[in-house]
This record gives C-alpha cells, sequence and structure tokens, in this order.
C-alpha cells in the first residue's frame, strides 16, 4: 500500500537523523526515537489482508513496546490493510490490548499541478529553511499546533541533517512572523507532504494552505516528481481536498489508553 510504504520510507530517514533505531519484527516496523517529539515515535503495520488473529497479536506486542518506552507515540494503523473480518474484530482487539484511538485521519495522494502561491498570497512571505534557527522555529510551529510538550519543538529537527539536506521546507511569515510550515521530500517515485503546521493563533487564515502550496510547488519543480502522497488529519483534510488531493485509506493514530 502507497500511504504505509511512503511512512515508513521517509520516517525511516527522519528517525533515523534523530539517532532512533528502526525494525520490523514480525508484522510489526518500528520507527522510533524515544523523542520528545511523538512523531518521532512511530509503529506501523506492515502487512496486507492482515487477519484478525494476526491483528490480535500486532496490537498486543505493539501495546507491549510502547510500554517499555520511556516517551510516548503512536501505532500508525491504515485500515485498508485489514481484512473483513480483521476489520469488524477491530475495535475489541485494541481494547482488549490496552489501546484507543488517537484520532482517524486519511491517507491522500494524487497528481496535481499546483501554481507558487507568492503571487496569490502577497501578505506572506516564503523561506525555505536552511539554518538552524529555521528549524528550531520549523520545529516550534509543529510543537504548538500540536499542543505538545515545550521541549518537542527543539527535538523535533535541531541539529538535522536529513531535513536540511532532503525535503524542501518552508515557513510563512506574515510580516516578520512566522505563522505556518510545510515540507516535501522526494520518495522513489513520489514526494511525500510531511510536518504540516500552523500557529494556533493563526489558524483558519489560509497561512496552512499557502505554504503547503509552496512546498509543493516547489518539491514538483524541483524534483520533477508530480505524484504527491501524504496523511490528513480531520482538521487538514479538507485544505487537501480544495487542492485536488483524493482518500484512499483511513488512518487510526492509536495511542495506550489512559487509565
Amino acid at each position: 500500500m502507497e500511504a504505509k510504504d511512503q511512512l515508513v520510507g521517509v520516517w525511516t530517514r527522519m528517525v533515523e537523523d534523530r539517532g532512533g533505531r528502526v525494525s520490523v519484527d514480525d508484522g510489526v516496523c518500528h520507527l522510533w526515537a524515544d523523542s520528545a517529539f511523538p512523531f518521532w515515535n512511530t509503529l506501523t503495520l506492515t502487512g496486507e489482508s492482515i487477519s484478525a488473529g494476526d491483528l490480535g497479536d500486532q496490537l498486543a506486542r505493539t501495546a507491549t513496546f510502547m510500554r517499555g518506552r520511556s516517551r510516548p507515540g503512536l501505532l500508525w494503523l491504515f485500515e485498508d490493510l485489514l481484512d473483513p473480518a480483521a476489520k469488524a474484530a477491530f475495535p475489541r482487539l485494541m481494547s482488549d490490548a490496552g489501546l484507543e484511538i488517537s484520532f482517524t485521519g486519511w491517507g491522500m495522494a494524487g497528481d496535481v499541478e499546483v501554481p507558487d502561491p507568492s503571487s496569490s498570497s502577497p501578505e506572506l512571505e516564503f523561506r525555505r529553511v536552511e539554518t538552524e534557527d529555521e528549524l528550531l522555529t520549523y520545529g516550534e510551529i509543529n510543537a504548538r499546533a500540536y499542543g505538545m510538550a515545550e521541549d518537542a519543538g527543539p527535538a523535533a529537527l535541531s541539529g538535522s541533517k536529513a531535513w536540511l539536506r532532503d525535503t524542501y521546507a518552508y515557513i510563512a511569515y506574515d510580516r516578520g512572523r512566522p505563522v505556518a510550515c510545510a515540507a516535501t521530500v522526494e520518495n522513489d517515485d513520489a514526494l511525500f507532504l510531511a510536518l504540516v503546521a500552523t500557529m494556533p493563533a493563526d489558524m483558519r487564515r489560509g497561512f496552512g494552505e499557502a505554504v503547503t502550496r509552496k512546498a509543493i510547488h516547489e518539491g514538483i519543480r524541483r524534483t520533477g516528481q508530480q505524484h504527491v502522497v501524504l496523511h490528513a488529519t480531520p482538521a487538514g483534510r479538507p485544505v487537501y481536498e480544495r487542492i485536488g488531493y483524493r482518500t484512499n485509506s483511513a488512518v487510526h493514530f492509536i495511542q495506550l489508553a489512559s487509565q
């Protein structure tokens, strides 16, 4: 499945850049940096047409792994990887393993011409991330947008060589103030859209969509890859649909159940 394969390919590079380790254990892929930035603490299931029996075992092992870590993270479960019986049994199996859904998003993809938004968003300045200060700003926007702990921002990207080398990452500034960010990274025959975020006080003003269009436009222009793959939150899905991308699989973001 494209959405899962792109996650594993891109997250492998980013998690290893953070000093994390990547491994696969009987159908469960660990992409885990034990980071204060929880997106770098990720697991996903690697099989296809996963049966209910295999799903129950994999969820139980996922929960055991997460309980043994010092930082929280998420299992990204792509619903279309499950066979019909596993889909029906999923809520019960998840509860039995001591897990719960944090939120549900969607895999999305498409081949869309995305014009440079610079002329249509004259109030914004778009700057590519090229310095340590800009890495820290990018991380801070993500941490604040998702309500993460204070140390999550620096943990996200500080000192990252991969982010400067491999991504087309942009920050949008409104009168000199950073308000939103987005990045694309080439992986195989596609661009992967990652870590899109907007400062909480600046949401619903079109800044996130504008910088997303900028990151996609520059990624396509510089790589020649027009096919874009992404994972959307409920808030982000309408933005990506306006750009022209379409949903494929639902993605459940699963965490340890609260006590």
